[in-house]
């Protein structure tokens, strides 16, 4: 379904809700869940060229006002120092965090483990320190993190568990921001899943790059913490190579929601829509095995009609519309 903004009223609202409450004697919570239908995510998508202006109106699209009083953690994609979409634009890391402290966050941190540079020269690299300064947030690498401040988590394909920081599985709010690119290394696609890997300890990372279950293992990651707001940057995809350097064209959305799922979705349906390398083009959407162990873990959407596309302008619409057609295709 693509949805403009504002097209469910207030009366439209109250009314489904009121034919919910009336279903709920007769149903029980098991029949009103089934009669209501399975979860459903909303992606707002935005299509511009201007990194701020997009981190701008597609925040607008959403509802950010859980943010307010929380501590929030951003998790970049700051796998090295290359150009978007080899790493998140300062443009668009800096807009997410004036959103924020508009919508009142009490504290705004970003957290990284880059690889396989040093997160410390990649931060340098970037100018991300002195971003910090500017735009009033802290900054934690994860590499000099003690023994402590880590989680283990059990799991099927990680023969001893995973780790992940307790700064980022117990923060008040969590923000991913990923880039729109394939990968190269056996991932196929790095976009909101697969952010997770640079929260996990470098020395765990060389058993799954070894793996023939790399793309499962990617998502079991995804198990271990909750993202409360994705923003994919989509200015510039890869659409072959990737994650640092690839073949570059100009994707020109900023697509955000708070389904990792439901947003790397939309992400693989827009490097379609681009012409990406066979490993995109050449299997569905929910046949690709990130999704689909992602789904099998409840970690969002069960199938592409279950995402709900708004936009704020014709132009984006338009995008939207070209889309939904690939994620028809499942």
């Amino acid at each position: 379904m693509v949805l403009r903004a504002g097209e469910l009223g207030r009366r439209d609202f109250i009314r489904v809700m009121t034919a919910g409450v009336a279903l709920m004697p007769a149903l029980g919570k098991a029949g009103l869940a089934q009669a209501i239908g399975s979860r459903r995510s909303r992606v707002a998508l935005v299509t511009t060229n201007d990194r701020k202006r997009g981190v701008t109106n597609v925040l607008k699209l959403l509802d950010l006002s859980g943010v307010k009083g929380k501590q929030v953690v951003i998790k970049p994609n700051f796998n090295s120092a290359d150009d978007a979409p080899g790493s998140t634009h300062n443009d668009t890391l800096s807009q997410i965090v004036t959103a924020l402290h508009e919508a009142n966050a009490r504290r705004v941190t970003l957290g990284e483990s880059s690889g396989p540079p040093k997160t410390q020269g990649v931060m340098q690299q970037k100018g991300t320190f002195d971003l910090a300064k500017d735009f009033r947030f802290d900054v934690v690498d994860y590499e000099q993190i003690a023994e402590s401040d880590w989680v283990k988590f059990p799991s099927e394909h990680w023969p001893d568990g995973f780790s992940l920081p307790r700064h980022v599985v117990q923060a008040d709010y969590n923000v991913s921001t990923c880039c729109l690119k394939t990968h190269g290394f056996g991932g196929v696609f790095t976009m909101s899943l697969k952010l997770s890997v640079g929260l996990t300890p470098k020395s765990i990372r060389r058993t799954m790059h070894a793996s023939p279950d790399m793309r499962r293992m990617i998502a079991e990651l995804n198990t271990g913490y909750h993202p409360d707001l994705i923003v994919l940057d989509g200015v510039a995809a890869f659409t072959d190579g990737g994650p640092s350097r690839g073949t570059l064209k100009a994707g020109n959305v900023m697509i955000a929601g708070t389904d990792r799922v439901a947003v790397d979705a939309v992400g693989v349906a827009m490097l379609k829509l681009l012409g990406a390398n066979q490993a995109i083009m050449g299997r569905k959407i929910f046949e690709q095995e990130q999704i689909m162990r992602a789904v099998e873990l409840k970690l969002g959407v069960e199938s592409a009609d279950a995402i709900d596309l708004v936009t704020g302008d014709a132009e984006s619409q338009a995008t939207a519309n070209a889309l939904r057609q690939i994620l028809a295709q499942g």
